[in-house]
């Protein structure tokens, strides 16, 4: 069953990405070490599995 876009979110915030804002579905979060992703939907949709696997690498990428 494919995780929700709030989920993500979740993730996101609890590794350190603060939410920069956006337009429309699309939201910002930016990590302080620089890294950035870009989610886009309602909170309430199902996650791509691209966004997944972006999520991953974002993840990936801040706890080397």
């Amino acid at each position: 069953m494919p995780r929700k876009i709030r989920e993500l979110i979740q993730d996101l915030k609890k590794a350190g990405f603060a939410d920069r804002g956006g337009k429309g579905s699309h939201r910002n979060f930016k990590h302080p070490s620089g890294t950035r992703i870009t989610i886009s939907g309602k909170t309430g949709d199902d996650a791509k599995k691209y966004q997944e696997r972006e999520l991953e690498r974002a993840l990936h990428e801040v706890n080397k």
